[in-house]
């Protein structure tokens, strides 16, 4: 009869022990259902109201009049060739596409050997270099901005082209040697080696060998410096003068001219400057993955 008992009162305890370990896992499974029903509630909120916001600002920027209604009581592009008109946008796309450019070249050819550099070179002190190189990303842009902006006065480059242009550098060239230094980390050093074994120099080597393999790392890099370029703001404001207005800083004031100039033809000035970004956007996209950008650079052992 002990011996019986024994058996029961474990096969009892058995039961038990599954039966709470079955309520421990619904438990579990419901609270994870629970957790993602909140996540995604939340992103689709967020995520509707921002398209709402954006439909709304696309749907006055072609409206003839809008108020109190669900729709408004016509469309027009007129709008578009106002703010075209009112706000120089030819002049101000032109200034947006030298400064650009400029920035993007740059930033290429001083980033791309810097960034060889770190990712071949060892050499005391590296790990400082490169936190000096990243610093700019990883503080506010406001935080040096107003300084730079106050050198840059009394040196007579703010207001200039050469004075945004140099401002805009400062966290493009960091941005640069971030994407490039674990793209060219991944590029076997014997290459070298061997274009040296048959007789190749240095220019050749960079010709033939390095450059093709660095095309597609840079072409990455010129397209997301070029969409940060674009949308980079304080920078641009601190340095810029009258006729050296980027996109971006034209749509600021375009703002605070509401109430003088008609909210349609901000709305469609917006719209341009949405329109412009995201199409690079897209392009970049096409040649780089976001994750790709989280990489740490390898630090070898001397």
């Amino acid at each position: 009869m002990t011996t019986d008992n024994r058996a029961a009162s474990g096969w009892q305890a058995g039961t038990l022990n599954q039966r709470t370990g079955r309520q421990m896992k619904q438990q579990a499974s419901l609270r994870d259902r629970l957790w993602k029903f909140f996540v995604w509630t939340t992103m689709g909120f967020f995520l509707v109201n921002v398209l709402l916001l954006i439909a709304t600002v696309a749907v006055n920027s072609v409206a003839t009049r809008w108020f109190g209604t669900l729709l408004p009581q016509g469309f027009t592009l007129h709008w578009y060739a106002q703010a075209w008109s009112d706000f120089q946008l030819s002049s101000v796309l032109l200034v947006t596409l030298e400064v650009v450019g400029a920035v993007v070249l740059l930033s290429i050819v001083l980033g791309v050997p810097a960034a060889y550099a770190l990712a071949r070179v060892q050499f005391p002190g590296k790990r400082f270099a490169m936190l000096v190189f990243l610093l700019p990303l990883m503080v506010p842009p406001v935080t040096y901005g107003i300084p730079m902006a106050t050198v840059m006065y009394k040196f007579h480059l703010a207001g200039t082209l050469t004075g945004v242009i140099l401002a805009n550098l400062v966290p493009a060239l960091p941005f640069v040697i971030l994407v490039m230094t674990p793209f060219i980390e991944q590029i076997d050093p014997n290459l070298e080696s061997a274009a040296r074994i048959f007789g190749a120099n240095t220019f050749r080597y960079f010709r033939y060998v390095l450059l093709p393999l660095l095309v597609p790392g840079m072409l990455a890099a010129g397209l997301l410096v070029l969409v940060r370029t674009i949308g980079m703001f304080e920078l641009t404001f601190f340095t810029a003068g009258p006729t050296t207005q980027t996109l971006v800083v034209a749509l600021y004031y375009a703002v605070f001219s509401t109430g003088v100039r008609a909210p349609q033809s901000i709305d469609a000035m917006a719209m341009i400057y949405m329109a412009i970004t995201m199409i690079w956007v897209l392009i970049a996209l096409q040649f780089v993955s976001p994750t790709q950008l989280v990489s740490r650079v390898k630090e070898q052992k001397q």
